[in-house]
């Protein structure tokens, strides 16, 4: 089963002639999910082969231009487009009244229904769930109500190891309970421990998408063990005191939240336009989460399965 997620845009505040902002796809066995939406994402979606038709939901971290100015023409795009199932939108107030607002002025003629649920961006627990995916609300630190998100593949179900299937000669019953967790009881009374027939397929994944926030220890832990985690990584060391007063976070930062997490791997993004080099915050990730990757725009992060 995949779960991927794909750059979309990775600069900070406005666009560049490189750069588009903020946004990114998840995708978890062929769902996809749309995390922020900065200008020009409805284009960025279909120049990475993606099909605006089969984003399921949207999470919007805050209400800054950068992370939300992109999701009105989507909405109105996806209505030329033919969409007639809901979206859902997870987004702090007021983006009810903002929807509200546009439906009333530009979409009187969606063809559907755009339903808005809103994060309450104090509080840590589950926005949206489904048989595979929880998604969970981190509470971020910004200059505005800002909420991370935390995408946590449920874990799959038991399989039975097929030469025990044989071995055994068990039934489809057998291998229906055996499935369920319980113990199997053959015809001559033996009792095979459910260990013994059957394994979990592989360890359920996880991404963690911590959006502009200053540096917080709390957010670090509420992802602990996260597979990939996403965390913005605006300004270089040497640029700390403009971290500090715009609730950003420095290249060292972003490593320290990593290293807190226990995270796997590391990719930064949401770069200020000064720094035509990016790699350069790269590097100085390096020095204290050496697995560290930038989010370049049309970069696609695969967290892989382990057993």
């Amino acid at each position: 089963m995949g779960f991927s997620v794909t750059i979309l845009g990775n600069s900070s505040a406005k666009p560049t002639p490189k750069a588009h902002p903020s946004a990114q796809v998840v995708n978890l066995n062929e769902q996809y999910y749309l995390v922020d939406a900065g200008e020009g994402v409805q284009q960025q979606l279909i120049r990475r082969g993606i099909n605006p038709l089969r984003l399921r939901a949207v999470f919007i971290s805050h209400l800054h231009g950068d992370h939300c100015f992109g999701l009105f023409p989507l909405i109105a795009t996806l209505g030329l487009m033919g969409k007639h199932t809901p979206l859902d939108v997870y987004a702090p107030a007021p983006m009810g009244d903002i929807l509200e607002y546009h439906r009333r002025y530009f979409w009187e003629d969606l063809p559907y229904e755009v339903k808005w649920h809103e994060i309450r961006t104090t509080e840590h627990g589950i926005i949206m769930e489904n048989s595979t995916l929880e998604v969970w609300s981190i509470p971020l630190r910004h200059r505005v109500p800002t909420a991370g998100f935390h995408f946590k593949e449920k874990q799959p179900g038991l399989n039975v190891e097929k030469f025990k299937i044989e071995r055994y000669g068990l039934s489809i019953a057998q291998i229906v309970a055996a499935k369920r967790g319980e113990d199997i009881e053959l015809a001559d009374g033996t009792l095979i421990p459910n260990s013994e027939i059957t394994y979990t397929p592989y360890k359920a994944r996880s991404y963690a998408y911590l959006s502009d926030t200053a540096y917080s220890a709390k957010a670090a832990s509420l992802v602990e063990g996260v597979d990939l985690m996403y965390h913005e990584t605006t300004y270089a060391m040497s640029d700390s005191q403009w971290a500090k007063g715009r609730g950003h976070s420095t290249t060292h930062e972003a490593a320290k939240a990593a290293l807190k997490a226990g995270a796997g791997r590391l990719i930064i993004g949401h770069f200020s336009s000064r720094y035509k080099e990016p790699e350069l915050l790269e590097r100085e990730c390096r020095e204290i989460f050496p697995n560290t990757d930038l989010a370049l725009e049309g970069q696609t992060f695969t967290i892989e399965e382990q057993r």
